[in-house]
């Protein structure tokens, strides 16, 4: 069986939960099947991985546009394959194309939902109409659809009602427990300025609005003096959001002492030992469908505190692995003193945050290997082609 694996992001151009999930689905998927990943990226082909670019006519032009561009190179490139299998709205329309150029089938992993991401038009203006109408087009005609939880199933199902249930089919994000796993060293924390006599709380992720990180913030004032935080967040969406976020940083910044912002992307072994260490991994998301990032906080043996939105409450077990806060978009400043109590809660109980972590790490090996996945996935695969 020959596969296109289509995707925007593919190491080392790896930003967000998507490109983890291909990252290591592609790794264990070369196990069982004949694997070839079309990405973003200066025009290259080495080791079974195939870049594309934007051709430089469109440099500077929207998003969603050179979005397209690079989606007709890919659809171009997966003749002889199989099926093609995208990944987030980057590369569905290349999927989508890919189908109906070569015959071939497509399926679709959702990541997320444009339509539950209004904030998108902040980033992409006119591209998000654009980005909407391809991630409509594609997932309306995809031979199978996968949801990377049960929540993000009921979502699709609801934004689109085109699709019928049997082609929605749940395959939950995995997470690598050998990479990710408890590390005793400490030498990240002290090149930071971590002081490693007071507990601290990380959050680890991008600037945007889905990853609530403002609310973070502000819940960070409520916090024990005692706590330091731990803010590994770059790749703003917007010059918009970057201030705010500067902005909120600053005013922290101003009344407590240990609140430490890394804005660059640290290397997987840097944030391995940031999440081992933390008494408390805080996800504040508004909008997840799964969340990998707690996950991967789990698997290195730490207690997760997040909101209790989309597929989150099918990863982090409220009260066994970690506490979930509810999120209500019209009272944020309950959401935040949610966030801020459970926080000190975990922080002022160390051997329950102790156990909560040792629970996360067993959950997290047992339910969430990408071993798993990529069998499963492979059995969807082998369902569509049967179908014919």
């Amino acid at each position: 069986m020959k596969v296109g694996l289509l995707t925007r992001e593919y190491p080392p151009d790896v930003y967000g939960g998507a490109g983890v999930h291909v990252e290591f689905l592609a790794r264990e998927l070369r196990e069982l099947v004949d694997v070839e990943v079309h990405c973003w990226g200066e025009a290259a082909t080495e080791g079974g991985v195939v870049r594309h670019r934007a051709p430089t006519s469109l440099d500077g032009a929207n998003d969603a546009l050179r979005t397209l561009s690079v989606d007709l190179a890919m659809a171009a490139a997966v003749q002889g394959r199989d099926l093609v299998h995208s990944h987030t709205w980057y590369a569905n329309m290349a999927g989508h194309i890919g189908k109906l150029l070569h015959g071939i089938p497509h399926i679709l992993t959702a990541h997320s939902l444009e339509p539950l991401r209004p904030w998108k038009a902040e980033q992409l203006g006119g591209g998000y109409a654009v980005s909407g109408w391809a991630e409509r087009t594609a997932m309306e005609s995809a031979d199978a659809v996968v949801a990377v939880s049960d929540g993000m199933r009921r979502d699709i199902l609801g934004c689109y009602p085109e699709l019928t249930p049997e082609r929605v089919h749940v395959i939950r994000n995995g997470i690598d427990t050998a990479a990710y796993r408890p590390d005793e060293r400490t030498d990240v924390l002290g090149r930071i300025g971590i002081d490693p006599d007071r507990p601290y709380v990380v959050f680890v992720g991008r600037i945007t609005r889905q990853k609530g990180v403002p609310h973070l913030l502000r819940a960070a004032r409520h916090l024990d003096p005692a706590v330091q935080l731990v803010l590994c967040a770059g790749a703003p969406d917007t010059p918009a959001l970057d201030r705010e976020f500067r902005g909120l940083f600053d005013e922290l910044n101003a009344v407590r002492d240990g609140v430490h912002w890394i804005p660059a992307m640290l290397p997987r072994p840097a944030v391995v030992q940031l999440l081992t260490h933390a008494a408390a991994f805080a996800c504040p998301s508004v909008y997840e469908p799964l969340g990998i990032v707690n996950l991967e906080a789990m698997a290195c043996g730490t207690a997760v505190v997040a909101s209790s939105v989309g597929g989150i409450p099918e990863v982090v077990d409220d009260g066994r692995t970690g506490l979930l806060v509810p999120y209500d978009e019209e009272n944020p400043a309950d959401f935040e003193a949610g966030l801020a109590a459970a926080l000190n809660r975990l922080v002022a109980d160390p051997a329950q945050a102790a156990a909560f972590g040792a629970a996360g790490r067993e959950r997290a090996v047992r339910e969430f290997g990408w071993d798993t996945v990529a069998r499963r996935t492979v059995a969807l695969y082998e369902k569509v082609l049967a179908a014919g």
